[in-house]
């Protein structure tokens, strides 16, 4: 996506860095410095939403708005492409979110970063890919439900670097895809060619175990880095028991984690605006500071 680099205000920055090293679209992201402080900065990695559909809209987190505040108070703003589901199904969508933290930490230097405070971010499917990344932190494979399931991959060169996060935002992010239709959405997620279905390559009534390696709340332990969950409570794509049900999950693990529901919020309007983006801000600064 191109995109007015002149509509970001940062110092300096970097894109269309090649984070695996295979020259694949879905592989690239950019990395915008903040005008203010001296550096080396800490680290927000920011995931768009595409219902996984996308593998090339990380200048999208700048056009939501949600970079510029980050880079406006300190924060360097990382934003990565993935592959999309129709590059490649599930894990390779967490496996590529891995891979770009491995690369950003193993290279911090170079770009003036400060690896040792990593926070993730993203709405919508890059929410789901934020709070799957916070709660498999220092996972490599597991078993989930009979089905074992790869999630941090092998990808690129920094295979022996932490791709653990310290922070996670989840802005309305699906997390329970079989409980999605239930909690009432304004179209079926259960159907084939939903994006639910086609990230996992199959209808998601009839992959159970499957969808179960892409649930967040499937790997949630008490180790998680703390959470900051935002919903609207009139979110017709996203129904907001997703993030209910990962925040009970949180909390009945011990992790830290707060859950806001936005009145009148629907999927993104309401919802990603300023007064939520300065909670975003605290929220990461507080982290920052308890490093």
């Amino acid at each position: 996506m191109d995109y007015n680099k002149t509509a970001i205000q940062s110092s300096k920055y970097w894109l269309d860095v090649d984070y695996v090293g295979d020259r694949m679209l879905g592989h690239r992201l950019d990395v915008h410095l903040p005008k203010k402080g001296k550096g080396p900065y800490p680290i927000i990695v920011a995931i768009y939403g595409s219902a996984w559909f996308s593998n090339s809209s990380k200048g999208v987190t700048f056009q939501e708005g949600l970079g510029q505040v980050l880079l406006n108070n300190g924060f360097a703003v990382v934003s990565i492409n993935h592959r999309s589901s129709g590059d490649a199904k599930f894990p390779a969508q967490i496996q590529d979110v891995k891979a770009a933290i491995r690369f950003i930490r193993a290279n911090a230097p170079a770009f003036n970063l400060a690896p040792d405070f990593i926070g993730v971010t993203g709405w919508s499917s890059g929410g789901h890919l934020s709070a799957l990344t916070g709660t498999s932190n220092n996972v490599r494979k597991e078993m989930i439900q009979g089905e074992e399931v790869d999630i941090e991959g092998t990808l690129g060169k920094h295979l022996g670097t932490s791709s653990a996060v310290d922070a996670v935002v989840d802005w309305f992010g699906p997390t329970d895809f079989l409980k999605m239709d239930d909690c009432g959405s304004s179209f079926s997620h259960n159907d084939a060619k939903s994006p639910e279905s086609s990230l996992v390559g199959g209808p998601i009534q009839e992959n159970k175990e499957k969808v179960a390696t892409a649930n967040p709340i499937s790997y949630v332990k008490k180790s998680n880095p703390p959470f900051l969950i935002f919903h609207g409570d009139k979110d017709p794509l996203v129904p907001h028991c997703q993030s209910q049900l990962l925040f009970e999950q949180l909390q009945a693990a011990g992790v830290s984690s707060k859950l806001v529901i936005i009145p009148e919020g629907g999927h993104g309007p309401g919802v990603l605006i300023e007064a939520y983006f300065e909670q975003m801000i605290q929220f990461f600064k507080l982290q920052l500071k308890s490093k």
